[in-house]
Parts: structure tokens; sequence; C-alpha cells
């Protein structure tokens, strides 16, 4: 009778999960959920707690969905218990000015209507999608939930990767994913390098009721500290992304509600009517963090943790997502073909698919961020004549309009709300 193999060579074929992910923000939940329709099995490690993930106060939070990345909930199965609660983007219009002085003659003015799809995207908040994300989570068998727990040590060896628990627990998987943020710990243990730099520009967030209704136009106005988006939500209220300066942002946060106001006014002018807040007030620094790769020895980065870049577009998110959909792609059918899901073959496909996506969008919002965010007058009066050109060009016009809804390059299938 053959002897039994050795212990470590036992460990090497035993697997917790096929797959295992770092961060339950939303893209770690999003990848779990289209994996695991793959017929992956996985395990979502989170820091935090369930219950502040979940909590349904409302913050002021909210993102702008590409019609492509609705497409990917919707074959999730998540977009029809939040759509109910989401706001249709109809037109987008940028403009160019000064605080007080309203915006400059020459905009841009983007229509739904000039495409044939739909809406460009739609507006939801952060109270909506979180728990919805969870809730489906929680209903899919193939997917084990850790919350509470943060990832410590990875060990990578020829068959998987063995990741180790603050708790003690060890988690054995053939691929390890880091959704954890700008700052992962996962891509640092993977020995990944970033590049990048700070824009000494601090976004204030929150969510302002007003007097008006939008019509679902999204706005976008560019002053010289930065730029203000004004973006459609549900009944008569906005979601407001204000860039300023650092020390700005840091001296209009510490003022009352009414203070507060006073200085957001003079710039987001009075075609709404009053306004007040609706919600809690935040901030965050601004700037640009790129993963000089997307995968290293059985690790793969998805979202923040591969790219980090001005909310300028508020294409983060959609970014992010497009990761999901596109690691998704890959590793289904390399699944199907029989391949190892965390080998190197796999994994490079989807750096190649997304890799040059990511930089090229890092690299156009740091662009556009400091063509706009300045006052220097032979720049102000490129980029009215630009704005002026692309506004009277329908073609043009209708490139840009198809780019905001996510509808340019090599879409993965969930993207066009097809199944895995």
């Amino acid at each position: 009778m053959d002897n039994p193999p050795p212990p470590v060579l036992l460990r090497h074929m035993e697997f917790d999960c096929d797959i295992l992910i770092v961060g339950g923000g939303l893209n770690g939940p999003a990848l779990a959920l289209a994996l695991a329709s793959a017929g992956q099995t996985v395990t979502l490690v989170d820091a935090l707690p369930v219950k502040t993930r979940k909590n349904a106060a409302f913050d002021g939070r909210s993102y702008a969905l590409a019609l492509t990345s609705t497409r990917l909930f919707s074959a999730l199965g998540v977009w029809d218990t939040i759509e109910d609660q989401a706001q249709p983007m109809l037109d987008i219009k940028v403009s160019d000015g000064r605080a007080g002085e309203g915006p400059s003659p020459f905009f841009m003015h983007f229509d739904h209507a000039e495409i044939e799809e739909g809406p460009m995207g739609y507006m939801v908040e952060d109270r909506h999608l979180r728990p919805a994300l969870l809730d489906a989570v929680k209903k899919v068998k193939a997917i084990r939930q850790i919350n509470g727990d943060e990832v410590i040590a990875q060990e990578v060896d020829t068959t998987g990767v063995t990741a180790t628990l603050a708790s003690g627990k060890t988690l054995r998987a053939r691929l390890l994913v880091g959704c954890d943020g700008r700052g992962s710990s996962t891509a640092t243990r993977a020995g990944i390098t970033r590049t990048g730099w700070g824009y000494d520009q601090t976004a204030l967030v929150c969510a302002l009721a007003h007097e008006l209704p939008h019509n679902g136009v999204a706005h976008q106005f560019f002053m010289p500290p930065g730029p203000l988006a004004i973006l459609p939500l549900t009944g008569n209220r906005s979601s407001i992304v204000w860039s300023e300066t650092t020390q700005n942002a840091r001296e209009i946060n510490s003022l009352s509600e009414a203070d507060y106001l006073d200085v957001l006014r003079p710039r987001f002018g009075s075609f709404l009517g009053e306004i007040s807040l609706a919600g809690a007030r935040f901030t965050y620094p601004l700037s640009l963090s790129l993963a000089n790769d997307l995968i290293a020895s059985r690790v793969a980065l998805v979202g923040d943790a591969a790219h980090g870049m001005h909310p300028i577009a508020g294409q983060g998110l959609n970014a992010g997502l497009r990761d999901v959909a596109a690691l998704a792609d890959v590793i289904a059918d390399a699944s199907r073909r029989g391949e190892d899901v965390g080998s190197a073959p796999v994994l490079g496909r989807y750096q190649q698919w997304r890799r040059f996506d990511n930089t090229a969008l890092a690299v156009a919002t740091d662009s556009f961020n400091k063509l706009f965010s300045n006052d220097n007058p032979l720049l102000r009066g490129l980029r009215d004549f630009g704005m002026g050109v692309v506004g009277r060009m329908p073609a043009l016009r209708r490139g840009f309009i198809r780019e905001a809804a996510g509808l340019t390059g090599d879409l993965p299938r969930l993207m066009k709300g097809e199944n895995l």
C-alpha cells in the first residue's frame, strides 16, 4: 500500500475556497457575487462589522453609476432592489467660471437623447447600494463572509496562497484579490509599488435639498481652486462634490451649517432656488495613486487598490466595477477550460485587459484637473474654445456621451448585461 503524501503536500491540495477577497467596500461584494455566478467559491474578508457597513443613516455619499455599471448590477441581481431609489442622469452640463460670476458662455451640453441606450447613468445613494450588495451576498451559499477581522499576512506557493487573519485563523485559496483601497495592504505584502501624487485639493461632499427640480441634469462647474459637481438625486435633492484647496477646504468644513452654505451659494448659483443641507458633511483629500502592476504571484488588485484618481469625471467606482467585470470574465473562461484560476497566464489576461484603460483614465482626469483648476487667462481661453467646439460637433459630442455611459472599449459580458 502506498504511503500517504507528506502533510505539507496535503495542505497544498486543500483549499478553503477558490478565491479570497480582501475588502468589503463596494467592489469586494460585487466581485464576490460575480465570481460566485461563475461557479467559484469565495471568501470575503472585511475588517469592518456588518452593522457598520449597513448603517442606513444618510451621510450624503452617492455614486454616479454609468449605464454599463447598472447593467452589471442587473446581471448580478442587485439592480431591481435599488432601481426605485436611483435617479437617472439625463443631461450633463459642463461649464467654466469663477465663484459669484456665473459660468462662461462657452459650455458643453450632453443630452442622453443623442444615444439609443437611454440615460447615461444613475445616481445612487450609498445607504441604498451598500446594503443591497451585502444582502445579495448573504443569500449566496458559495460566498462565505468574515467580518470584523483582517488579513495581516499572506504567503504564496506554487499551488495557492495562504492568508493569516488578525484572529489567528488561516485561509487558503487559489487566488487572493485585493479590494482594500488605495493603501492596499494586499498590494504592499505582494511587493507591488505605486506611482502617484497629491493635488493639494480636498473634496467637500454633502447632499443638498433645493426648491426647484433638477430635471435629471448633472452639472460640472470648473473654478480655479477645483471643480464643483452638482449631481441629481431623487426628489428635489442633489449630491455635491466640491473641490477646494486643502487649506480652504479645512476652513470651510469647520464652519457652521449656515456659514458653510453662505460660502457655497456663490459657487452653486441660484438656478435651483434656495438650498439647505440634507445630510452630514465630510471631506477627503484628492490624489492620484496607481499600482505599477495589477497582479503579482496569485494576487490581483481591483478598484482603488489598483487605481485611485481624481473624482473630476465621477468614474472612480465605474472603473473599479470594470475591473470586477473583467476579472470575473477572465476567471469564468479559465475555469471552463480547466485552467488554474490563480495562475500567471490567467492573471496576465486580466492585467492586459485593464491596465491601459485604467492608466488612460487616470491620466485624463489628472490632465483635466490641471487644465481647469487654475485661473491662467491663456488656459481659460483655450478650454473655453475647446468646450465651444465640442458643443457644436454632434459626432464628437456623442463620443463623449458614450464615454460617460461606459459604452466604449472592450466591454466585459457583465457590463453588457450578459451572464458569465
